[in-house]
This record gives structure tokens, C-alpha cells and sequence, in this order.
């Protein structure tokens, strides 16, 4: 078993042509290998060079041969699987599946005043149990829903955050690292019997891989986990203004990553993604919700099915509002339909609000409906002899005929609706009637029923706790001796 996702059942969108993608392509080879990418990583290095790569030490400056780059990309997997902690929340990633995930905000946000704050403990378990139920969150994004909680040490925030998404869900689920707690991190998981998806191959922009970043994947690599591929480039900061020049060298980036894990173990399941955005040149800030992300990535989605390789779209979500208003909504469901559209196999969409900054249950909740009309959309229109209904269409006739009290009309109406489940659908008077409640009102009615109603699928076992406090205790060690915990 696995989740279903939505499967598109219609060509991708495509903005480029077939000139373009050629063009775009060669000058990220270009790219590779005459500029080349720092990596601050001294067994990299050796790894590299050994494979026909011209590496100079002193820069640490690696530049990659195309033949050598074009290998790497065929030896990943096109579609693979990931291991939740419960079998039917398996995703297999590629194809013409689309999973929705969700997206991290550093704070929980006050619907009332909208400011934003470190979320409670309690706050931190409600906003999961809220993704677990949803029914089209498909996974949590690393640091889901919020950067921590109250009284927990910075460096152990991730590691706690983990273990509550494994509490209080089955879902799969991403993982960041910071501060070396990858460690303890991936035997949680091994203990709680699920796979875990990190970006460990973060590049920073322009073309440089940390000598933590790549610590960070050999250790991925050493257990097993499938290897996420990221980069977060800004037009005309850390990358050319020009969306072309900017996707060359934002797949440049990913790229290089993808070469040093097939170089250290051949057919690793690698999944890319990134955070591009561009620079509002007037404000100096990042251009959350600019329609240049939806191109960028409609872009990069064509690009990546020729390259094979399974792909998500994170800025697809992210706003410059601050609020769950009107613009909001079309910051976000523009560039996640035209996501779904082009092809990517998961989407940034559930609870995030202004960049990484905010993060609401309530958002998650709204997105439901938002992630299932977009679903419902890609998965087009049924054509059978069922569907056409030139039997009853004929039985019907013209005026007076109806097809209301028709088994026909009952049978399908809903399967051809999308029926939302916090949307306002009442007439006005009804409307007026019910005390004039809008889609947050609905999605605060759901929240409180799906924490008073919320049962895992599968509990921990008593072992497993146990071990993972274990573990727990050796982190919060470790990082007392380095005096990161006082």
C-alpha cells in the first residue's frame, strides 16, 4: 500500500521549447564545468578527482567533466518509494503522481492581532494532529509545523520536533539538520521503523557545497535514507535577475550534489528541490508569492522530466502576506496549481504563511480544500459511455424533462464536484441566517473536532519510546559537553 496522491492524467504544462530546455541544459554543463562549484569537503574532493574531476585544493574548486555529470543523472531512479511509519502513508515519488506536503513557519501566528510567536508544546501537537487528519497532506515538510516549542534548547528543537511528528502521525515525513544531529535523528527513526527524506546535499548559492552539507549526505547515505537535493538561490542576489540564467545555475547547484552522491553510492534515491525566489530590488527583501516563482518553476519542471529525476516545488506556497486574507490566497493557489500542472511530484502547500516565518493550523486546514480542488482538477475529465449518458440524455428530452430525480445525477454529482470542506457554499440568506461565518470561522469549528477526535493509526510501542528517550538523553549529552546546552 501506498497514499494515492493525485495522478495527472493529462500532458504536463510546458512554457519552454524544445530549443529552450536544450539551451538551458548545456549552459548548466557550461556551468560545471568551466566556472565548476566550491566543495569544502576534503574526502569530496578526493572522491571527485579520482573521477576524472579537475580539482583544484587550494580553492577548493571542483570543475565536472559533462560525460561524468549526464552518468550521475542516469543512475537516478526515476520513481522510487519511501518507508512511513504505517504502510498505506508509503509515497512513491515520480510518475505522474502529486503529493502535497506541508510548509514550516518558524512561529505560531495570533489570528486575531497577527503577530507571530514561539508556539506551546500543546500548540506544537495540535497543528500536527491537524496535518495527520488532512486528508490530502500527503507528508511533513522537516521542520513541520513549527522551527520548536517552548522550553526546548535550540539545538535539540529538530531533534523534538521529529519525535512529535512521529507521536502524533504515520505520515512520512522530511528532516533537517543543524548542529550535527543527523545522528541521533536518523537512529530515531530506525527505531520508530520508518525512513526519514533530508536535504542533506544543501547547497549555498552561489555554487558552494558546505563540508557540513556533505557530512550531512554521506551520513544519509551510510543509513540508507533517500537524499534530498537543495538549493535556495535569489534572482539577482545569489543568481542572475534572468529567470533563463538563474535556472542554469540553479540546477547547477542541485547538480553537483546529484554527482557526489552517485559518485559515493551509485543509485541513491535522490529527490530535488529549492527555494528560488527573487529579490524585490526596491525593499532588498525576497519576493515571496512573485508570479517569476511560478514561471521559474513551471520552467524547472520541464526541465527535470527530461533530466529523470523526481522533483518538488517549494516556493510554491509562500506569501508576502502576513495574513490569511485575499492575497494570500492567490499567492499561493496560482503557483500551486501551475505546480501540479507541470509536473511536480510534491508541492510545498499546508500552514505556511509569510515565508518561513509563520505557520497556522488553521492555513493547513483551508489548504485541504485548496490541495483537493487542485488535485481534482489535474485528474481531468472521465469520457465513457457512463459519463457521456446518451441514454438518459435521450430519455430526458427537452423542457420539461430533468435530470434531478435521476439515479444517474445521484450517483455521479459528487464524483464530478469538488465539495469543500470549510468554504462558505451557503445562499446569501442562509448565509445571513448562520451568524454570517466565513472559511476561518468553518476551519476553527474543524480544528476543534479533529483534536477532540484524533486517533493515530499506529501507536509507538513502549520499547520504542524507550529507546527514543535513550537517545534523546544521549543528544542532550552531547551537546551539554560542547556547551551548546548550559
Amino acid at each position: 500500500m501506498a497514499r494515492k496522491g493525485f495522478k495527472r492524467k493529462f500532458p504536463p504544462l510546458e512554457i519552454l521549447s524544445r530549443e529552450d530546455v536544450e539551451q538551458i541544459k548545456m549552459a548548466t554543463l557550461d556551468i560545471l564545468k568551466e566556472t565548476g562549484v566550491v566543495i569544502e569537503h576534503k574526502d569530496a574532493l578526493k572522491l571527485l578527482e579520482k573521477n576524472d574531476c579537475i580539482v583544484d585544493y587550494d580553492s577548493k574548486r571542483v570543475r565536472m567533466p559533462e560525460g561524468l555529470v549526464e552518468e550521475c543523472l542516469r543512475k537516478c531512479p526515476s520513481t522510487f518509494r519511501v518507508k512511513a511509519r504505517d504502510p498505506e502513508n508509503d509515497l512513491i515519488f515520480g510518475g505522474n503522481t502529486v503529493y502535497f506536503k506541508s510548509s514550516p513557519g518558524m512561529d505560531i501566528v495570533d489570528l486575531d492581532s497577527w503577530a507571530h510567536r514561539t508556539a506551546t508544546e500543546k500548540e506544537y501537537e495540535e497543528a500536527v494532529i491537524v496535518l495527520d487528519t488532512l486528508e490530502h497532506h500527503d507528508w511533513f515538510s522537516c521542520y513541520t509545523p513549527y522551527f520548536g516549542y517552548e522550553g526546548v534548547p535550540e539545538v535539540m528543537k529538530m531533534t523534538m520536533g521529529l519525535i512529535k511528528r512521529i507521536k502524533y502521525s504515520t505520515k512520512f515525513t522530511g528532516l533537517c539538520f543543524t548542529n550535527y544531529n543527523w545522528e541521533f535523528n536518523f537512529r530515531i527513526a530506525k527505531v520508530a521503523g520508518m525512513e526519514v527524506l533530508c536535504p542533506a546535499l544543501m547547497a549555498s548559492s552561489p555554487l558552494t557545497l558546505s563540508e557540513f552539507a556533505v557530512d550531512a549526505a554521506f551520513k544519509t547515505i551510510e543509513y540508507g535514507f533517500p537524499i534530498g537535493v537543495d538549493t535556495g538561490s535569489v534572482f539577482g542576489a545569489t543568481a542572475p535577475a534572468t529567470l533563463a540564467g538563474a535556472l542554469a545555475l540553479f540546477n547547477a547547484e542541485l547538480i553537483a550534489g546529484i554527482v557526489l552522491i552517485q559518485l559515493k553510492k551509485p543509485y541513491s534515491r535522490v529527490f530535488v528541490w529549492g527555494f528560488p525566489n527573487p529579490q524585490n530590488m526596491v525593499t532588498g527583501a525576497p519576493g515571496f508569492g512573485n508570479i517569476a516563482n511560478a514561471l521559474f518553476n513551471v520552467a524547472n519542471n520541464q526541465i527535470w522530466r527530461d533530466y529523470g529525476v523526481p522533483l518538488r516545488n517549494t516556493a510554491s506556497v509562500y506569501t508576502n502576506s502576513k495574513k490569511i486574507d485575499f492575497q494570500n490566497g492567490i499567492e499561493r493557489g496560482m503557483p500551486a496549481i501551475l505546480s501540479a500542472l507541470s509536473g511536480a511530484h510534491s508541492i510545498h502547500l499546508y500552514g505556511g504563511i509569510y515565508g518561513e516565518i509563520t505557520h497556522s493550523p488553521i492555513q493547513s486546514i483551508l489548504d485541504d480544500d485548496l490541495a483537493g480542488m487542485i488535485g481534482h482538477f489535474i485528474q481531468g475529465i472521465n469520457v465513457n459511455d457512463e459519463t457521456l449518458a446518451l441514454d438518459l440524455i435521450h430519455e430526458v428530452g427537452p423542457i420539461p424533462g430533468h435530470f434531478l430525480n435521476k439515479r444517474h445525477t445521484y450517483e455521479w454529482w459528487k464524483k464530478e464536484q469538488y465539495m469543500q470542506k470549510v468554504g462558505d457554499i451557503l445562499t446569501y440568506p442562509e448565509w445571513e441566517q448562520s451568524g454570517k461565518k466565513d472559511c476561518i470561522d468553518y476551519a476553527k469549528e474543524r480544528m476543534k473536532r479533529i483534536i477532540s477526535e484524533h486517533e493515530v493509526s499506529v501507536n509507538l510501542t513502549k520499547e520504542q519510546e524507550e529507546e527514543i528517550n535513550v537517545i534523546v538523553k544521549e543528544a542532550e549529552a552531547f551537546y551539554k559537553k560542547r556547551g551548546d546546552i548550559k
